[in-house]
């Protein structure tokens, strides 16, 4: 199974703590290096990095990270990072055949997460969504946050930022077929700006998207400085698998 990162942002939000989001330390990690690791830790063997804002940067730390996590790591940039994050989707997904992980650099999870995604059905043409339903969790960003409306059997009936009834909150992690980018790309063609949501909201429309309960695990979208202050306080007891290992390692 290959995977996808996103990490060609501008990350504005962070801009006063971190030059460069995807390589912002979260307990001496970059938040990108431990996507890269759980990703690998639930049966990745590839990642691919969709790279734009200092993608220099970001490609030039990539082979530490590989061979850190123990996987093959390899980069594909987007044309133009000012563009909606369904461009890093499309960028990323020609390097990929079949099936794909997919994950935002800036999202960090307990491996509850991943591992669910991992094992759940995947529909033919379409797309699982981790999602939570502790809509108001004090982790979550009301003001940034993607909503799902969800229907019959954990079917996505609508996404987005904006909609008015929800009933959960995208986590950002996926499993998808290629049908997703296909997805993203027939949105463009509509008039849509292209975000991930568009293409989602298009398979939702054709019944191909639907949605994993993440259940009481943990996860954050490492946004803004106070996302940043409670994944560091967090981030160890929830990820043991990754940071008790980097710790081993730093005391050899």
């Amino acid at each position: 199974m290959d995977a996808l990162v996103l990490a060609a942002g501008l990350g504005s939000r962070l801009s006063d703590i971190s030059g460069c989001k995807p390589l912002t330390p979260l307990a001496g990690m970059p938040l990108l290096e431990i996507a890269i690791r759980q990703l690998a830790a639930v049966g990745a063997a590839r990642v691919i990095v969709a790279t734009g804002y200092k993608a220099g940067e970001v490609e030039a730390a990539l082979p530490r990270m590989a061979r850190s996590a123990g996987i093959v790591v390899e980069a594909r940039r987007v044309e133009d990072f000012r563009q909606p994050n369904g461009y890093s989707v499309i960028a990323g997904a020609r390097a990929i055949e079949g099936d794909f992980m997919l994950v935002m650099a800036d999202h960090v999870f307990s491996s509850g997460v991943l591992n669910r995604l991992a094992t759940a059905p995947l529909p033919s043409q379409g797309v699982l969504l981790a999602t939570d339903r502790r809509t108001r969790s004090p982790l979550v960003d009301p003001e940034d946050a993607t909503w799902v409306r969800t229907g019959e059997s954990g079917a996505i009936t609508a996404i987005g930022k904006t909609i008015d009834f929800y009933d959960a909150v995208d986590c950002g992690a996926f499993r998808a077929t290629q049908a997703l980018p296909a997805a993203i790309e027939r949105a463009i063609a509509q008039g849509r700006p292209g975000s991930l949501s568009d293409g989602m909201q298009v398979l939702a429309d054709s019944g191909q998207a639907f949605t994993v309960d993440i259940g009481e695990d943990w996860w954050i979208d490492v946004d803004d400085a106070r996302a940043l202050d409670l994944a560091e306080r967090d981030v160890a007891q929830f990820l043991p698998e990754i940071f008790t290992s980097q710790r081993q390692r730093a005391a050899r």
